[in-house]
């Protein structure tokens, strides 16, 4: 029976990663119903959506630009993880000294682990000296299931000409641990790289891993 559930988990999890390549949304870890992805080399969903600090942003906008978006929740321990040590605060002020944008997206239903209001959001933003472009609101999960959002963290590249050309993890190292992050490979500053330099991704598809995202 044991190794049955093992299989399965494993099945499930490569599932999900091969659903984002076809097209096809799925939550790693916890079941729910299936929604479209998006897929990498096809233009990213467009959306439009409130921030912590009041005003909405659209991805339209940023046509032109590349644009980062981080799913988060801040009491997730991956998410904690990351913060705590400084490596996506780092993260955030590398790209947007570069004049890319960044926005940290939540997910998270009223009620559920790491839903915040929009003054919590900001007080996150400057208690953490986070660097995003805007915090974008997004309690009912509409964003989320657009993109096939299923974990945080969970990173997405847009180009300038608003193509999807990265999904997945922040980096290599799947843990909890603080002390990971040191010599971890990170998959976004890579993306990000190529995408500056007018190339191709290496790896644009990596399994996210964390905390699932906390839809209704």
């Amino acid at each position: 029976m044991r190794h049955e559930s093992q299989t399965r988990r494993t099945f499930l999890s490569n599932a999900g990663l091969i659903a984002l390549v076809s097209g096809a949304g799925a939550n790693v870890g916890r079941p729910r119903a299936a929604w479209a992805a998006p897929k990498v080399g096809e233009a990213a969903p467009p959306f439009t959506a409130p921030t912590s600090t009041g005003p909405s942003v659209s991805l339209g906008d940023y046509r032109g630009k590349i644009v980062i978006l981080e799913w988060t929740n801040h009491d997730c321990p991956y998410v904690r993880k990351h913060y705590e040590t400084s490596n996506m605060q780092t993260l955030q002020k590398e790209a947007t000294g570069q004049g890319v944008i960044w926005l940290s997206v939540i997910s998270s239903a009223p009620g559920t682990q790491g839903y915040v209001s929009p003054s919590e959001a900001n007080e996150l933003t400057s208690t953490r000296q986070a660097a995003p472009t805007a915090v974008v609101l997004d309690p009912k999960g509409t964003i989320g299931k657009m993109y096939g959002a299923t974990n945080t963290p969970h990173m997405y590249i847009v180009d300038k000409g608003g193509v999807l050309v990265y999904a997945g993890a922040i980096d290599d190292k799947p843990t909890t641990r603080r002390s990971d992050v040191q010599g971890a490979q990170n998959y976004v500053r890579a993306a990000l790289q190529a995408v500056s330099a007018g190339q191709a991704v290496k790896t644009p598809v990596t399994r996210a891993y964390g905390c699932t995202v906390k839809y209704a």
